[in-house]
């Protein structure tokens, strides 16, 4: 645009233009100078500016030094008062002062006189500025009537010296000339005063910030509601009761973070897999708030339905791995899903960039699983491979969430290495040992983060309750022989543990249709196993053929494929998984009569 074409249009542009044409007259700004008589003056290498359109005179109106303290701090539109002495006597107070609290008599104690110091917590505070000479500050407090205030209390030196009391005018300068019209106005309408001369004072300076204060009340309101709920939301979407497996005792906490810290997306799960198996799983969701605890829901309700397909932990965290940058790229999660079968007394567990699982044995040594640990969620372009940590009889792994390890001041190897030495201490049973490790780390109320513990217990079982927990085993070899063989071997294992007819004749028939499958469309090797706990019956067979059986609907011609519907029939549960070697096992378990 030529902005010279329509310069000439623009306002103030001609009046500028006679300005430039007078070469003799003085810019109005330079123009503005005042004798002390209060006539305009001019510097000494200018002339009068003619009169005429282009010429500009100064405004008339006081000069500052003709205006006392007084008069200064009667205009200001914020409360003022002025106290002398050791006493804090009044000496003065503003309209503005008297306009919000009302009028105040001189002379006296302002601890007497002006409850509204006390009710904003100032009149401690006089003493200190006055003996420290230093000015303090009492921010945001509320008074009864529902204003609010900022109170800055600032040292003043004695005034009514010789040296204070100006040039004879009356006036003075500064709070001197104040304080000096104040007694001459009190004693001219008869008001007691003490003499304040060669007292130090305080100036009191209150600022009305009531509208910021009810802002700020409004949006600390705003965010408590929406923490309540993510909270809330967080809350409902994590296990209103954890499954409790045969073989494991699990505790697990969930703290949010304090007020000051919004909610994350922490969260932990318990899954049972059948055949005894129990999936544990750990995460978090690095985000805050509502958005935050959504994504973690999602991810949860994934991992609940990978785990149903049972597969091993490197695969579940690799579909959770596309499912995360599905759900929402920004967002970076990481997890730990850790399998646990009770014939192998040990975890199998995969995470992506979660804190590694510790254990503490039977002797109160902690092991820390190594690696494999892969990026977090939703990177993709990663690979997860499964790893092994040794659960035995009577030992005790944590899973754990970065808020209660990581501080500001410390690494976060540090922070693992402190959870290692409270666990190898923490005895008692899961819960126990959760409230322990909460405590030993720290963790309060209004901790920095949220925190997730999910603590599981492998029990030694002694005693007559050991004699509820059972197993036996048998290869199938032979080929079509090893049918009687395994119901002649099911039978009298079910009876010597004493289970009832009726249980006892349907064990047998699981166990003959199980093998008969394995045997028409396994290969070897195949296995039979037996396994009572307090609870249940489980009959699982193994071979070498990773076809997973499905259930379907036979025809009345057909000859074959009823044996799975049989079993699911029968059964309070059945189903099947790949074995890491390869090959695969089908399971079925019964209930035991309580």
């Amino acid at each position: 645009m030529n902005f010279t074409r329509w310069s000439a249009r623009l306002p103030g542009t001609q009046r500028r233009a006679a300005a430039r044409d007078d070469r003799s007259s003085v810019p109005a700004a330079r123009a503005e100078y005042a004798r002390p008589d209060g006539s305009p003056a001019l510097p000494d290498d200018a002339s009068p500016a003619p009169s005429g359109p282009a010429s500009t005179e100064a405004l008339p109106g006081p000069a500052l030094d003709d205006l006392s303290a007084r008069e200064i701090l009667g205009r200001l539109p914020a409360p003022v008062a002025l106290l002398h002495g050791p006493d804090h006597r009044i000496a003065y107070v503003n309209d503005a002062y008297e306009a919000a609290f009302g009028p105040r008599p001189c002379g006296v104690p302002a601890a007497e006189a002006m409850p509204e110091l006390t009710q904003l917590s100032v009149v401690p505070l006089l003493d200190q500025v006055l003996r420290s000479g230093t000015a303090r500050t009492v921010k945001s407090r509320r008074t009864p009537e529902g204003g609010s205030y900022t109170v800055t209390c600032t040292p003043v030196a004695a005034w009514g010296s010789t040296q204070d009391e100006g040039d004879g005018d009356g006036r003075g300068d500064g709070p001197a000339g104040a304080a000096k019209a104040d007694r001459a106005d009190k004693a001219a309408k008869g008001g007691d005063r003490k003499d304040a001369r060669g007292e130090g004072g305080v100036l009191v300076y209150a600022a009305d910030v009531t509208d910021h204060a009810e802002a700020a009340e409004r949006l600390r309101t705003s965010e408590r509601r929406h923490r309540e709920t993510a909270v809330t939301l967080q809350r409902s979407l994590l296990p209103q009761e954890l499954e409790q497996p045969d073989d494991l005792r699990i505790a697990a906490t969930y703290q949010p973070g304090g007020t000051d810290a919004a909610v994350g997306g922490d969260w932990y799960d318990v899954i049972t897999l059948g055949a005894g198996r129990t999936a544990l799983v750990i995460g978090d969701v690095m985000g805050r708030g509502v958005r935050a605890a959504a994504v973690m829901g999602q991810l949860r309700t994934a991992v609940r339905a990978y785990a149903r397909l049972d597969l091993p932990p490197h695969e579940v965290i690799q579909l959770l791995d596309v499912l995360a940058a599905e759900i929402d790229a920004s967002q970076i999660a990481t997890c730990v899903y850790a399998v646990h079968d009770p014939n192998e007394g040990q975890l199998v567990y995969a995470s992506a960039g979660h804190l590694p699982i510790l254990v503490r044995d039977e002797e109160g040594t902690v092991h820390r699983a190594a690696d494999p640990t892969g990026p977090p969620l939703g990177t993709g372009g990663w690979i997860h491979t499964s790893g092994t940590i040794a659960l035995p009889p009577g030992s005790t792994a944590v899973l754990y969430t970065d808020g209660l390890v990581e501080r500001r001041s410390e690494d976060i190897d540090e922070g693992v290495a402190s959870l290692a030495r409270a666990l190898s201490g923490a005895k008692g049973s899961p819960q126990v040992v959760c409230d322990r490790l909460i405590r030993s780390l720290g963790v309060t109320a209004e901790h920095d983060d949220d925190v997730a513990v999910l603590v599981v217990q492998h029990p030694a079982r002694t005693g007559p309750h050991a004699e509820l927990f059972h197993n036996a085993a048998l290869d199938l070899l032979g080929g079509i022989e090893a049918a009687p063989r395994a119901r002649a071997f099911a039978t009298g294992v079910l009876t010597s543990w004493r289970f009832p007819v009726e249980l006892r004749d349907l064990g047998v028939l699981a166990t003959s249709e199980l093998v008969a499958n394995s045997l028409q469309h396994g290969t070897p090797p195949m296995r039979l196993g037996l396994r009572r706990t307090d609870r249940r019956l489980i009959i699982e067979v193994t071979d070498g053929d990773d076809h997973l059986p499905r259930r379907r609907q036979a025809e009345p011609a057909d000859e074959a494929g009823r044996g799975i519907s049989i079993i699911a029939s029968i059964a309070t549960s059945w189903g099947s998984r790949r074995t890491p070697g390869g090959g695969k096992a089908v399971w079925c378990e019964f209930a035991l009569p309580r």
